[in-house]
């Protein structure tokens, strides 16, 4: 019989009686043995690999449909999510856009109401055009030939706001110091006369806007609840690590998209990156103190996450992990040992 033909048997004779797994495949071995008359020991990977994979198949497949079932019912779901979301942040648009023509003339209102907006409104999925409207309004406006003063406010503003309320991983603010760096960048290029005062004032902003959200982090430690100090020290490692190179960070979002553009603008932005160094000093000085802080108050939580996590190592998947790194040890040594023997036959056969 050849290896197709044995796994049709043996899907067709499987016996499913059984209450235990250990019962049915050992029915399963048993069969290949006593009625195909296989000699298992003689049997190459390939066939071994083919066997198991059908026994693997017929033990799963109930589990395997139901997996396939989720997860189609989760791309629903995330389909359905992402639409939601986004009717959600329409409908607070449709909302602000009605405030704001009811309070059409009352200025010192109206910008209350901005601020507000600002706060409301999940700005990650809008940052390139905010930016850019931003930075174009500055410019329409700036009747005394210096924006630097309104845009770095309005880009330290969009920073916090776009940080403030996510994680601190370093992932998700390179990505949005990109994005805002990226924006300001095309704005710098389209007007080269105002392209030092834009970008000067859009790197300022953004280092203030990340001291600020950092310093708001720093603040909330304090008053954090039991549960958000379960997600935090799952963190611990990576938001201390991230802290502790906030300046680090900061200029290479900068050297990074220097080295994607032009001399002109890598010119311009390197100079800049330059002479904020020393400016930087107080994105450090907050950044440790924020470390500082979350070590004093979490380690010894993170102790317990540490116990925790080595009463996890206990688990039946943990114990599997080890069972499978000793069965990779052993496959190792005999492959090398049936190595080492093929190489001292042929040094012995040459001697001969």
């Amino acid at each position: 019989m050849n290896i197709e033909e044995i796994n049709n048997d043996l899907t067709s004779s499987y016996n499913h009686r059984f209450k235990s797994v250990d019962k049915r495949v050992k029915d399963a071995v048993a069969h290949l043995s006593n009625d195909l008359k296989l000699e298992l020991n003689n049997l190459n990977l390939s066939d071994i690999k083919s066997i198991t994979t059908t026994i693997l198949n017929i033990e799963t497949s109930k589990l395997k449909n139901d997996v396939e079932s989720l997860l189609a019912q989760k791309e629903v779901l995330e389909r359905s999510l992402e639409k939601k979301a986004q009717e959600l942040q329409e409908s607070k648009y449709s909302i602000f856009n009605a405030i704001e023509n009811s309070l059409e003339n009352q200025t010192d209102a109206l910008s209350k109401l901005h601020q507000v907006k600002l706060q409301s409104i999940d700005l990650y999925d809008m940052l390139s055009e905010m930016v850019e409207s931003a930075i174009i309004t500055a410019l329409e406006k700036d009747s005394d030939g210096d924006i630097a003063q309104s845009t770095e406010e309005v880009i330290k503003d969009i920073t916090y706001e776009a940080i403030k309320e996510g994680s601190l991983n370093t992932i998700r603010v390179r990505k949005i110091l990109s994005t805002i760096l990226q924006s300001s960048i095309d704005i710098a290029e389209a007007t080269p006369t105002k392209a030092q005062e834009i970008l000067n004032a859009t790197l300022r902003g953004m280092r203030s806007g990340l001291i600020r959200s950092i310093d708001r982090f720093k603040k909330r430690l304090a008053f954090m609840p039991v549960e958000a100090k379960h997600i935090l020290i799952e963190d611990y490692d990576t938001i201390m690590e991230d802290l502790n190179q906030s300046d680090t960070l900061f200029s290479q979002v900068i050297q990074s998209k220097a080295s994607e553009h032009g001399l002109e603008t890598k010119k311009l932005l390197l100079e800049i990156n330059k002479n904020m160094r020393y400016d930087l000093q107080e994105l450090v000085h907050i950044s440790k103190e924020t470390a500082d802080l979350m070590r004093e108050r979490f380690s010894s939580f993170a102790k317990t996450a540490v116990k925790k996590a080595d009463t996890a190592m206990k688990s039946q998947t943990a114990q599997e992990a080890k069972r499978m790194g000793k069965q990779a040890l052993e496959v190792a040594r005999i492959a090398l040992g049936s190595a080492l023997k093929t190489a001292k036959d042929a040094i012995d056969k040459d001697k001969k």
